[in-house]
């Protein structure tokens, strides 16, 4: 049995698209036209792929799978795995019920590799950029222990602790920025289109306007004329700021040291790392993925290059036999609390059980961090555009006042 991909057409003359099992085009158009749809293009699904290489290219520009439909797709197949069906019919069911077509598509091609007797963690090593380093590793440490189900019930566990710690951190910003863009386009509307009306009245008045109102009429004057120069500006500094931060090795150190250093944030930046240590270290050691290939993974989870290098040190101690909480402890990065754990773990065996408490400690303090930060930012934000406001409506009326003065 091959895998083609076909364009058909309905009754009703709509375009159809997908995938469909047969031994040859032959069979697969008149499997096709049993169900009612009519082909007009049948090809192997590889024909489009010179290589794998090429698939993992095409998948890397046109990607749109979302980690959250990866995580579906893992709970899915572990459960079909546990309900003893073999793999091949459970990419089969997980093919009909998908609806994303590059998801379909990755689902096919894994399955036509399968078919050729490669394993899954060769199918999906074609397919970088949607299964990472930490998941074929932990599929391929499940393959060889013969627990594959249970390896990827733990991965979808992972990802959907993972999405619901981020899912919580945005909620908690979500007030606070929407605030904040509601009252920049408040105060931009007010700058550009009822300041210029009501300044209009000072145009014929022969005495000095106070400073205030002079500033607010050259502020007022500049938004409504040079607004998209603003806007560009911006956008050069946003360019600018991912290239330096990204893209070179400087930019992405100072940026990290930044994010470390920081007061009050930093601190938060440092325990949500520390989680995502903690909770990737766990789940591999858990799917039976050795240590030092574990901790190389977990090198480039972490997101910064500092946490990184005191791992990447770390593992290489522990290749000359030392303990892992000892480099931990020795960088002065990682709190004491957390080496102290890790070390206790490590002597009692219960590495894993220790990491993940330390996963679940430091995930839930994060939490509570960004909720005190927001509760304390809406109120600085609430007082911000009041000043902003304040001073507006102040520089408006401050000259008014003293031509009622004078005319006094």
């Amino acid at each position: 049995m091959s895998v083609f991909e076909y364009v058909a057409l309905d009754e009703r003359g709509h375009e159809r698209k997908g995938f469909v099992d047969a031994s040859g085009v032959a069979a697969a158009r008149q499997q096709l036209r049993e169900t009612g749809i009519y082909p007009v293009d049948i090809r192997p699904a590889r024909e489009k792929k010179a290589s794998a290489l090429a698939g993992a290219l095409e998948v890397g520009f046109l990607q749109k799978v979302s980690p959250k439909e990866i995580s579906t797709f893992t709970r899915q197949l572990s459960t079909l795995l546990g309900a003893g069906i073999p793999l091949v019919p459970s990419f089969t069911v997980l093919l009909a019920q998908t609806k994303n077509p590059m998801l379909q598509k990755i689902l096919a091609q894994i399955r036509a590799d399968l078919n050729e007797g490669k394993s899954l963690t060769a199918g999906m090593e074609n397919f970088p950029r949607v299964f990472p380093p930490l998941y074929i590793n932990m599929v391929k440490a499940g393959e060889a222990s013969g627990t594959i189900n249970l390896v990827l019930e733990r991965l979808a566990d992972f990802s959907e602790n993972q999405q619901e710690l981020f899912n919580k951190i945005r909620s908690a910003l979500a007030y606070p920025v929407i605030m904040l863009a509601v009252g920049t386009l408040v105060i931009f509307l007010l700058m550009t289109f009822v300041v210029p009306r009501i300044t209009e009245i000072f145009a014929d008045m022969k005495q000095t306007l106070p400073w205030m109102t002079m500033v607010l009429i050259a502020v007022s004057h500049f938004l409504k004329s040079f607004w998209w120069l603003i806007l560009l500006a911006a956008a050069a500094v946003v360019v600018a700021f991912r290239y330096l931060t990204a893209g070179t090795d400087a930019g992405r150190r100072f940026w990290d040291s930044v994010r470390l250093r920081a007061p009050v944030w930093g601190a938060v930046n440092l325990k949500i790392a520390v989680a995502r240590f903690a909770r990737t270290l766990a789940t591999l050691l858990q799917s039976g993925v050795p240590l030092l290939t574990a901790m190389e993974i977990v090198r480039n989870v972490v997101n910064n290059v500092f946490i990184g290098e005191i791992i990447a040190q770390a593992a290489r101690d522990v290749e000359e036999g030392q303990p892992l909480a000892r480099p931990l402890a020795e960088s002065g990065l990682f709190p004491p609390m957390v080496t102290e754990m890790i070390a206790v773990g490590e002597q009692s065996g219960s590495l894993e059980k220790m990491l993940n408490r330390i996963a679940v400690s430091y995930e839930t303090e994060a939490q509570s961090d960004i909720l005190v930060m927001t509760s304390l930012l809406e109120p600085l934000l609430i007082l911000a555009m009041g000043l902003m406001v304040g001073f507006i409506v102040f520089s408006i009326l401050l000259p008014i006042f003293e031509m009622n003065q004078l005319v006094k």
